[in-house]
């Protein structure tokens, strides 16, 4: 007993000093840190900006869902017998809102968005004193504003009306309703003129990867030219043909789809890939920004090769459309640019060999056994095998021959159209020295033109993630793609619901105000 009252005696003088002495337990851990009170120094708001390119390489994004989605969606692509699950969903239109590919998209564009609002928070209480880091704090903020501008474009052009959040506040509101497809074209204009006073026209080489002046005027331009805007669009883009700027076409097509394609004069913004070790080159399943987090490959080789894992072909639409009549004389014409695109026969134009620069020597392709399996992207032409699913090419997002197409547009379609300059523009493409495909006459009729200009889009931009968007803004998807890609055992045909992408589930249960404002568990 009289153990227990010593001890209880004990207890209570420690209890009172605590009580007395209680701040002492609440020092602050001065190695802690939030996701505000981290950023401190230039190299820390740096690091809050390249987090938020390194959503690029999440989810849904460029490191493996997001070419899966467009070039099946948009039928550059075809499931090839090894296809299963979420992409076979997408290869047979039978996807809907617990899509997981769609799913992670939607949320990585989100986080993206939501980077975006930490970097310019943070950013903007950086308090710079040299003239080096008062010119660092302009591009940073310019970046976040370029990279939120592109995540709200590609939320628009997929989804349409869907939840805004323009500061880091937001990020804690689960509650947000969808601002309407006006509002957000407006918020995306916005992001991009803002941007282009504080980008550089280019970078030295270890920072090429950002985004430059040329790729917000680029998307400022595409944004317009989205909206039909064309003459706002022509502005825009016909800025990027003269100095300061200095992109040009490519003179060889295939440095385009290479390891140093982030060194042609052709490239306005890329999505940078490097592999760095082995451990980690399954990293695209799930593990982005893990333990190496520095690891930022594709799998697209690997999944797209025809000697790996071939996942996908090169649909039969787009092998068909290298075929037409030549633009000068009505005879039959296969384009140059086929052999550059897919490995196939000599009757579909495609590249009928490979390992061209391999140690064994070149090989024949066997079609019988592949089909027309993509080239673009490969690179079978030095090696017989991806090896594992490692690739470091980057993923291109704008080019120079993109914007050279996007004038034609304008200028084809434009309120005040001149047919014979969009033409030109088109020719120009054709033009690159190792293609030379025969030019169209300068005596098309618009129609003629335009037919002419969107088979050049498909043609020049196969495989890029191009013709899904392509194919809704132009308002045909319905028609084209039904006819492509006609109803069969488990493929059912385009939808009009299609039009837009289906809001995911998991978004309609986390907000209350987007749940009550979707139809049919879509859109």
């Amino acid at each position: 007993m009289k153990a227990f009252i010593w001890f209880l005696a004990i207890t209570i003088v420690v209890a009172t000093s605590i009580g007395c002495k209680k701040e002492l337990l609440d020092v602050k851990n001065e190695n802690s840190y939030t996701d505000v009170t981290y950023f401190k120094s230039q190299k820390q708001f740096n690091e809050a900006v390249i987090a938020t390119y390194a959503v690029f390489n999440n989810g849904g994004m460029m490191s493996r869902e997001w070419y899966f989605i467009f070039d099946l969606l948009g039928n550059d692509a075809d499931k090839a017998q090894p296809l299963v699950g979420t992409e076979l969903e997408l290869a047979d239109y039978t996807f809907n809102n617990n899509n997981e590919d769609i799913s992670m998209l939607w949320a990585s564009l989100y986080r993206m968005i939501f980077r975006s609002n930490l970097a310019l928070y943070v950013v903007d209480k950086w308090l710079q004193e040299s003239e080096t880091d008062k010119e660092l704090k302009k591009q940073y903020i310019a970046e976040a504003h370029w990279l939120r501008g592109v995540a709200y474009f590609y939320l628009v052009t997929n989804w349409g009306r869907v939840p805004v959040k323009l500061s880091y506040d937001d990020a804690h509101n689960n509650s947000n309703p969808r601002s309407t497809v006006e509002e957000i074209w407006n918020i995306i204009e916005n992001e991009f003129k803002q941007s282009i006073p504080g980008l550089p026209v280019a970078y030295p080489s270890t920072d090429k990867g950002r985004a430059t002046k040329g790729a917000a005027i680029g998307f400022l331009g595409k944004s317009y030219l989205y909206q039909k805007k064309y003459d706002s669009a022509r502005v825009e883009l016909e800025k990027l043909t003269i100095s300061p700027y200095s992109y040009q076409l490519d003179p060889n097509f295939n440095h385009l789809f290479s390891d140093d394609n982030i060194n042609s004069p052709e490239i306005v913004f890329a999505v940078n890939h490097v592999y760095t070790t082995a451990n980690t080159q399954y990293y695209m399943f799930g593990g982005w920004e893990g333990s190496d987090g520095r690891t930022a490959h594709t799998g697209r080789a690997q999944e797209y090769g025809f000697n790996d894992w071939q996942n996908v072909v090169a649909s039969d639409a787009l092998v068909g459309s290298y075929k037409y009549n030549n633009p000068v004389n009505g005879a039959s014409y296969v384009d140059p640019r086929a052999k550059y695109t897919y490995y196939s026969n000599a009757a579909n134009g495609g590249d009928v060999d490979y390992c061209n620069s391999c140690s064994g020597g070149t090989i024949p392709y066997p079609y019988d056994l592949f089909g027309n399996s993509f080239r673009k992207y490969e690179p079978y032409e030095v090696q017989k095998f991806t090896e594992a699913p490692m690739s470091g090419i980057n993923t291109i997002v704008m080019r120079y021959a993109d914007i050279l197409l996007m004038l034609a547009e304008c200028n084809i379609d434009g309120t005040s159209p001149d047919i014979k300059k969009g033409i030109k523009y088109i020719n120009d493409v054709r033009n690159r020295q190792d293609v030379m495909a025969v030019n169209y006459p300068l005596t098309l009729s618009q129609n003629e033109a335009q037919m002419a200009l969107r088979r050049e889009r498909r043609i020049e931009l196969a495989g890029e993630q191009s013709r899904w968007f392509d194919l809704i803004r132009w308002g045909i998807a319905k028609e084209v793609l039904k006819a492509e890609k006609p109803a069969g055992q488990g493929q059912q045909s385009f939808q009009d619901k299609m039009i837009l992408f289906p809001i995911p589930s998991a978004e309609i249960d986390a907000n209350s105000a987007v749940a009550t404002d979707v139809s049919n568990d879509w859109n």
